[in-house]
């Protein structure tokens, strides 16, 4: 059968997610005030290092100009007012500088009645504001159109702001582009970023990331400076995959701390891979406890293979109420290791029905073994066309089972394409009986450079086939000088991996270049892994050196697995030292092994036997 299926190995963070773009109510907190002839963004963090004081001096200077209706002062103080959140103090300020025709009071009373809950006539006051060249302004009456599904309307106000400089509008302007998959993403999204705007640094990054990876660092970077934990998670996985990962624990680290499930998971595993499994469970927990199954599955894991079975459980558990699938296989396997074969059926097919193909090829196996062939198949099929190697195997081997073998020939091709060493092995067996040996020297080289010792030996013998007779050494020349073939190093690979017919021949090799000892070597390795072939040279080197005693103890096993020309030596030795009886049972035990040539020998030495005891 094919590869069991193991306890799945929780993976580090590979998944990226779109990150949400800001809604209206983003633009809606944007409040400007006029000095002079500009307008200024107001956003929340704007004020973040203004002190109450500055604040309060600020509101004095300018109420005593607003009471006696200077515009640039009522606009002043209506934006220190609603920045405060004094709506009902703010609004005459407001609509008394809007009167006179203040754009950014036009903006800001827009903001005052989104806040209020009426939408239509900010976006009325907006729409007078963007006209007089607001660009929050008209970034605003953009996010309230893309609110209300009127992209083109949405588009139009937001290029307005985008192109006026304004940052928010550029990256709402990208927002919307990359949403409808048209051209100009990266421009905007670039140009809000250049303006500081984080979030738009962190998917412009994003946008980056394969086409231009170093630049998508630096971007990434400036975003997690600016406490985008999203871009520090990527940020440490990025730095993970180079191997920097002292670093990379830094910025998983500062992610977790800002709540990020994903990084803490992450950073865990890192901690793990250091030896410090108990840290890493700390923030597995801490992100499995925020919904993070793969954090859940690791925590499983750790402590399956400590032996706590109920908590690894718990865990999966944890997992599959997250919303992943890999609980369900993980608590399948944990309960085929205990025997509990219904309950692990049970998970694995909760798992493959969710499209987990591991799942589906691990409960074809369990079916399978169960005698339930028909119902192995089509979990077989449907795990192999989402993707499984060791599916795509498995079926080779079911369909091979049936002697239909075009169609295990075409699933051996599948997963030998993707690199399943067993099925570049079998395809490689398949093409040489069809008599296509350079195809087949193509994938049995795959095999054996992916550790397979059967393939080696395959590839060799191959090798061996295909070679020109060698030449017959020139006079003086010494017949164990010629370089060592391929084949014989491919043969060599094969017997150091514990491959008997391998080392037997390794061993002929040898014997042929008069290297004895190399050749005993190898017969005996091979002889004592169960080999008759092995045992019967080594027994053969062993008679020529004059070691007949230790020769007879490795015919005598060769002969008790099988081996005819093994009993026929026995036979032969046991007629020289005079046991006429003993030479015959072995003679007997030749005729019955054979092949035909030693079978005729044998039944005539056991004849001569014969006359020699009845004379």
């Amino acid at each position: 059968m094919g590869d069991r299926s193991t306890l799945l190995e929780t993976g580090r963070f590979v998944r990226a997610e779109a990150e949400p773009g800001t809604g209206a109510v983003e633009a809606a907190r944007t409040v400007n005030a006029q000095t002079a002839l500009t307008d200024a963004d107001f956003a929340d963090e704007a004020f973040g290092e203004a002190d109450v004081a500055s604040d309060a001096e600020l509101e004095a200077r300018h109420r005593v100009a607003a009471d006696k209706g200077d515009p640039g002062a009522m606009s002043v103080l209506g934006a220190l007012l609603l920045r405060r959140g004094d709506l009902a103090g703010a609004e005459p300020y407001l609509r008394g500088a809007t009167g006179e025709g203040d754009r950014a009071a036009a903006n800001n009373l827009g903001v005052l009645l989104h806040q209020r809950g009426y939408p239509e006539e900010a976006a009325g006051w907006w729409r007078v504001a963007a006209v007089a060249g607001s660009a929050p302004a008209a970034h605003a009456l953009g996010r309230y159109y893309r609110e209300r599904g009127d992209e083109p309307a949405a588009e139009y106000w937001l290029r307005q702001a985008a192109e006026s400089g304004h940052a928010l509008g550029a990256y709402g302007l990208a927002d919307l582009l990359e949403h409808r998959g048209d051209r100009g993403v990266e421009r905007w999204f670039r140009a809000a970023a250049e303006q500081g705007h984080r979030e738009a640094a962190y998917r412009l990054a994003r946008h980056l990331r394969k086409g231009d990876p170093a630049e998508a660092e630096q971007w990434y970077r400036q975003a997690a400076a600016r406490g985008h934990r999203r871009a520090a998670l990527h940020l440490g996985a990025l730095l993970e995959a180079r191997g920097e990962l002292k670093e990379a624990g830094r910025w998983y680290l500062t992610s977790a701390k800002q709540g990020e499930a994903r990084a803490a998971c992450a950073l865990g595993f890192l901690l793990r891979d250091a030896g410090d499994e108990d840290s890493a469970a700390v923030w597995w927990n801490r992100a499995a406890q925020d919904g993070d199954g793969n954090a859940a599955n690791a925590l499983g894991a750790l402590h399956a293979a400590r032996g706590e079975t109920q908590t690894a459980e718990k865990w999966y558990r944890a997992a599959m109420d997250a919303g992943d699938q890999n609980g369900a296989y993980n608590l399948a396997l944990l309960c085929a290791a205990q025997e509990r074969t219904a309950q692990a059926e049970q998970w694995y097919r909760r798992a493959a029905y969710a499209g987990h193909r591991e799942a589906a090829n691990a409960l074809a196996i369990l079916l399978l073994q169960g005698g339930d062939t028909e119902g192995a198949e089509p979990w077989f099929s449907k795990a192999a066309e989402a993707g499984s190697v060791d599916a795509a195997f498995n079926l080779g081997i079911l369909f091979a089972g049936r002697d239909e073998d075009r169609t295990a020939l075409k699933w051996y091709e599948r997963a030998a394409s993707a690199g399943h060493t067993d099925a570049a092995l079998q395809v490689g067996i398949a093409l040489v009986r069809d008599g296509e040996e350079r195809a087949a020297e193509r994938h049995l080289r795959c095999a054996a450079g992916g550790g397979s010792a059967e393939a080696a030996f395959r590839l060799a013998s191959l090798l061996e086939s295909l070679a020109p007779p060698p030449e017959p050494p020139a006079l003086g020349e010494s017949a164990g000088g010629a370089a060592r073939t391929e084949s014989e190093e491919w043969y060599e690979r094969a017997a150091e991996h514990g491959h008997r017919r391998a080392q037997v021949r390794v061993g002929m090799l040898a014997a042929a270049r008069g290297d004895l000892p190399m050749a005993a070597r190898w017969y005996r390795e091979a002889a004592e892994a169960g080999s008759r072939n092995g045992a019967f040279n080594l027994g053969l080197l062993l008679a020529r050196e004059g070691n007949e005693p230790e020769a007879a103890l490795w015919w005598t096993r060769a002969a008790v697995s099988g081996h005819g020309r093994a009993a026929l030596r026995l036979g032969l030795l046991a007629a020289r030292q005079g046991d006429l009886t003993e030479g015959q049972k072995w003679c007997v035990r030749a005729m019955e092994l054979g092949p035909a040539e030693v079978s005729e020998r044998a039944a005539r030495l056991r004849d001569a036997l014969a006359e020699e005891l009845s004379a």
